[in-house]
């Protein structure tokens, strides 16, 4: 069985629709959504966003069964200027030196990026910070989860690639303050909040739904090319 992680439904959503035969699993307090694609049996978990649900979770996931490999799969915000919303890429640090050599991840899509990502504690706006961590870490992508979901893989010898698609940029960035578009404590957006925002910020309507679009494309490019990799055997 192949494990695909993903922070949140709204990253995963596409690609849970293509799963044949889908239901949800629960043992131990863990959700998963196991399916067949391609003739493989895969598990699909949500981690939450950020550290602290992504390491208990993981943990439990791991620990009940013995994957042959994991997709550390969803959006990363970019620090690279180069990348651009939709973009793939895979992160090289955190990804399983046998998946990296696989000559069939190079023939998953010869438009991947392949680079440093970096997690951090939480949803970073301001291109000012994006320069700042970039020049500093040497990073062309963040995330709140990966770090964590490699650290479990590694303890359960499970080899893993992490894979990211690109929802947000130095050039393209959030369209409202994080805490407005998602409250990681809650791990839920506070549709109040928003409202009062966009209702004081008219401006933000305009930029939540070109953002809402970007997202859509993304998750559209993530979902094409989970499945393209899907479809060979990486081990």
């Amino acid at each position: 069985m192949i494990a695909v992680t993903f922070a949140l439904p709204a990253e995963s959503s596409d690609f849970v629709r293509l799963l044949e035969n889908g239901a949800l699993n629960s043992r131990e307090g863990v959700e998963s959504i196991r399916g067949r694609l391609h003739g493989k049996s895969i598990a699909v978990l949500h981690t939450g966003v950020g550290e602290k649900g992504c390491r208990t979770q993981m943990e439990t996931f791991l620990r009940r069964q013995q994957f042959e490999y994991l997709i550390s799969a969803g959006f990363a915000g970019a620090l690279e200027k180069e990348l651009r919303p939709g973009n793939l890429l895979i992160g090289e640090n955190f990804s399983s030196a046998e998946l990296l050599r696989s000559p069939q991840l190079s023939l998953a899509d010869n438009e991947i990026f392949v680079g440093k990502l970096l997690t951090v504690p939480g949803m970073i706006n301001s291109s000012a910070e994006r320069e700042r961590l970039a020049t500093k870490t040497g990073a062309v992508a963040v995330d709140m989860e990966t770090e964590f979901i490699a650290e479990a893989c590694e303890r359960h010898k499970t080899p893993m690639l992490s894979l990211r698609a690109i929802s947000d940029t130095p050039s393209e960035p959030f369209p409202a303050p994080p805490h407005v578009l998602f409250d990681v404590k809650k791990q839920q957006t506070n549709f109040a909040r928003l409202a009062f925002y966009l209702a004081t910020h008219p401006a933000a309507m305009g930029r939540l739904n070109a953002f809402r679009q970007r997202i859509a494309s993304a998750r559209k490019n993530l979902t094409r090319v989970l499945e393209t990799i899907l479809r060979v055997d990486l081990l």
